[in-house]
């Protein structure tokens, strides 16, 4: 069996989520980040070893105590340099890494089981974020080279056609969202029952409802009386 493990890239806490800033508070959307990265870190280490990187030593320090390994981002480098940095800290203990972004709270034990599993079998394994982007991506340890950004799914495919790898692509709704709007957290309300993330959301006191316009649910916030 190969030896598999799995590395989550977080960004500094004070930059978390600006998008959601019309939604959340920047208190707020550095608690989503930090409820987030606990419930995959949580369902992650349940199988395989986990390695966090960041610049930000507040991320080092908050997983300090959750049975990771905190590996300090070095340099002034983009998302793919901090990620060829984790998969070269990892590449004397590892054969294959599964890199997985902190923002997929509705990530499942069963996802990671046959991801792995796939893993046996194929070269590189990805599964599409719903952009077109990548929420997971399990690859070799030699001659990878990372392409997260815009439209990174087809950018990786490519790269295994590139080296002739053999691949798969494991396509889950659950997988493919990543928390970028108010429609995410939405989704996160409807499916993300016993996550972190979804109680936290709760404790802000945020409801979901229905919508009929160009996003399909709509986030109100409580006001107690």
């Amino acid at each position: 069996m190969k030896k598999t493990t799995a590395i989550i890239p977080v960004s500094r806490f004070k930059n978390a989520k600006t998008r959601l800033s019309p939604t959340l508070t920047a208190l707020e959307r550095e608690n989503l980040l930090k409820s987030m990265l606990k419930d995959v870190i949580g369902i992650l280490k349940e199988k395989i070893n986990v390695v966090v990187i960041s610049s930000d030593e507040e991320v080092l320090d908050y997983v300090n105590d959750m049975g990771v390994i905190s590996l300090n981002e070095k340099g002034e480098t983009d998302l793919n340099g901090a990620l060829m940095q984790g998969i070269e800290y990892c590449s004397d203990f590892s054969d294959q890494i599964l890199i997985v972004p902190s923002d997929i709270p509705l990530i499942k034990s069963e996802h990671l089981d046959y991801i792995i599993k796939m893993g046996e079998k194929y070269d590189l394994v990805i599964a599409p974020a719903k952009g077109g982007g990548t929420n997971a991506l399990l690859c070799p340890v030699k001659n990878m080279e990372m392409k997260f950004g815009d439209c990174s799914f087809f950018e990786h495919i490519n790269l295994a056609k590139t080296y002739k790898w053999t691949y798969n692509i494991y396509d889950s709704f659950y997988m493919s969202l990543d928390v970028n709007t108010a429609e995410d957290l939405g989704e996160i309300m409807l499916h993300g029952i016993n996550t972190h993330t979804r109680k936290f959301l709760k404790s802000a006191k945020l409801n979901v409802r229905s919508n009929h316009g160009k996003e399909r649910l709509h986030i109100i916030r409580s006001i107690e009386k």
